[in-house]
């Protein structure tokens, strides 16, 4: 059995996750959360992109106001990220948070910190406890040597307890870490440990290309071991990105079943087409339908097909034309310029 399988069950707006549930894709706005209309235009982009729960930040009064109005124009739950002022995080709640992420060490005192459970428990919203190696408490650092996995585990099992302690269990649990392989030992070390669900991330991981390969080892090697029960990829970019990826390691690892798997050849001398154009815009299209099929772009038309046999659907180019194919068998051959629009053709009237 996994471990996400034991977790307890927390509910966040109108998604759950843990004890079993499906793991579920976060991200983050980039906008200033006062800017209720441009923050609410991005999050109908990450919406639209299987984005199913999202956070802003919460930095001002203001943008705690701002929640209110944001949460009448969207469908999936709000979450408020707090960075040291309690008070912020009072207001988001009152203002109809559907979570909030707190680091219980940079709240501070224990009379801040049980002023944010006392309206946490008012509301039974959860509270997300997240720890990072870039702030984890200096008596640990001295302690361990250093930034540590073990480190982590015990900051973030510390910060449990003093909430455990003001009576409330209403808790999601993040550590999170620039190190990959840290990241992935520290929470090899807390599964088990506690009861709540274990929200998954690679901090800071980098661009889209540094940060998807980062994320992506990172989030394999822990959600391969039963450990996770809601990711985020953490990218420096657009953050329609971060749900495209999610969805990508999710499906890879057997995590998620719906949506279209692409796969494409890496092109070679025999690629007659404009392969790496073509598989951009069928990667594109692809989310755009709710099926779970494989689809394959192909370069080659002469063993194009037969590669890609396992696909239920794809296209191989030729020179200057191409061939569709189910199954492996071929069913046309037209124009390479008459190949995306074939098979966006097929995916519309499939299952028809």
């Amino acid at each position: 059995m996994a471990f996400r399988d034991t977790t307890k069950e927390i509910h966040i707006g109108n998604r759950v996750i843990g004890h079993g549930n499906p793991i579920l894709i976060q991200s983050m706005t980039n906008t200033r959360t006062e800017d209720i209309k441009s923050t609410v235009e991005q999050i109908h982009r990450l919406e639209e992109a299987g984005c199913e729960i999202v956070r802003s930040t919460v930095p001002t009064l203001e943008a705690a106001r701002a929640i209110k109005e944001i949460k009448k124009e969207i469908s999936i739950p709000l979450v408020a990220d707090i960075h040291f002022d309690y008070k912020m995080a009072v207001a988001a709640i009152e203002n109809g948070a559907d979570k909030v992420r707190i680091n219980p060490g940079n709240i501070g005192t224990d009379e801040k910190l049980l002023e944010v459970v006392k309206a946490a428990r008012e509301r039974n919203i959860p509270i997300r406890v997240g720890v990072n190696s870039g702030s984890m408490e200096k008596d640990l650092v001295e302690r361990y040597g250093g930034v540590t996995a073990e480190g982590l585990v015990e900051s973030a099992l510390r910060n449990v307890r003093r909430i455990e302690d003001m009576g409330y269990d209403n808790l999601v649990v993040s550590l999170k870490s620039t190190n990959v392989l840290m990241c992935a030992e520290a929470h090899e070390k807390i599964a088990g440990k506690i009861p709540y669900p274990l929200h998954v991330g690679i901090t800071e991981s980098g661009t889209a290309f540094s940060g998807n390969i980062k994320s992506g080892i990172g989030l394999g090697l822990i959600l391969s071991k039963g450990i996770g029960d809601t990711v985020r990829v953490s990218l420096t970019g657009d953050v329609v990105d971060e749900v495209r990826s999610a969805r990508i390691v999710l499906r890879t690892l057997g995590l998620r079943k719906e949506g279209i798997e692409v796969i494409s050849c890496p092109t070679c001398g025999r690629t007659k087409i404009d392969l790496i154009g073509l598989a951009t815009k069928v990667e594109e299209v692809a989310e755009k339908y709710p099926l779970n099929i494989k689809l394959a772009v192909m370069g080659c038309a002469v063993n194009g097909p037969g590669e890609a046999r396992e696909a239920d659907l794809g296209v191989a180019g030729g020179d200057g034309e191409g061939l569709l194919f189910k199954k492996g068998e071929i069913i046309r051959k037209m124009p390479e310029s008459e190949l995306f629009t074939a098979l966006e053709e097929e995916l519309k009237n499939w299952g028809k």
